[in-house]
């Protein structure tokens, strides 16, 4: 056991993270920390496929996902995924609960993992298959569900990886400035060192294809917002010199209305 001293140790060195405390479920590897709230949502915020409409796009993030129709409570819990060409909402009218592949007919396009001390291993492919127990993440999306797209982000080392599946197999592609873009989505993933929810943090997000990141509703927002105040901002100075204009000929001009030389 680790006392706490005078002066007194840092929180990071007492008290326990998430991973290390056990779970009341011996299967649950833990609950999702701050990060696994936050950057699921970014990624929900800047997915915008322009080739899809938004009632043919579901995203989900730590939803669990049924996979195999003979075994149908096994799942996974991806920390984000993306489905093309299904509604949000089940049946069209309610908020889904899960995600059945079986009873959709649709799988997942696109998987993201973000990596934690308990679930890197299962993340990266580097467990061995007990076959007493249902398969691990990697091989249910290559091998059962045939997801084209998995990518894995890195929160320490903040390393973003992409696979590709190839030949039935992932295949780790090559990155260009930690991005690589999807051209089925006609947009593209990739690290952005920013703000997000006031905190400053390289994170993962969607770009379009002109290499802008998408924006947010608050971002667009704010950039509306800013494009008013430069606006106002040029029209007070064009007021002024029109003003300055008339005074250099001797005109002073009303004040109550705005000078016109047309």
């Amino acid at each position: 056991m680790m006392y706490q001293t005078d002066p007194p140790r840092s929180p990071r060195e007492v008290f326990p993270t998430m991973y290390d405390l056990p779970s009341e479920d011996p299967e649950e590897p833990g609950l999702p920390d701050q990060f696994h709230l936050l950057q699921p949502r970014l990624l929900d915020e800047s997915f915008c496929p322009p080739n899809y409409s938004s009632d043919e796009i579901f995203v989900a993030s730590d939803l669990n996902l049924y996979y195999d129709l003979r075994h149908p409570l096994r799942y996974k819990r991806p920390d984000w995924f993306a489905v093309l060409g299904v509604s949000r909402l089940y049946e069209q009218r309610d908020l889904r609960l899960s995600y059945v592949v079986w009873q959709e007919g649709v799988n997942p396009f696109i998987v993201v993992e973000l990596l934690s001390p308990g679930t890197e291993k299962e993340d990266l492919g580097q467990t061995l298959r007990d076959i007493e127990q249902p398969p691990p993440k990697w091989e249910v999306y290559e091998q059962i569900l045939r997801i084209p797209y998995y990518a894995v982000f890195d929160r320490y080392k903040y390393e973003f990886r992409m696979f590709k599946l190839d030949g039935g197999h992932y295949v780790e592609v090559a990155l260009s400035e930690s991005r690589f873009w999807i051209p089925e989505l006609e947009l593209g993933l990739g690290v952005w060192q920013g703000r997000y929810q006031d905190i400053e943090q390289p994170w993962l997000r969607w770009y379009d294809q002109t290499g802008n990141w998408v924006l947010t509703s608050t971002e667009h927002e704010r950039q509306l917002a800013e494009q008013e105040r430069r606006r106002a901002e040029q029209e007070r100075q064009r007021t002024e010199r029109l003003i300055a204009q008339l005074r250099s000929l001797g005109v002073e001009p009303d004040l109550g209305v705005e000078p016109d030389l047309d």
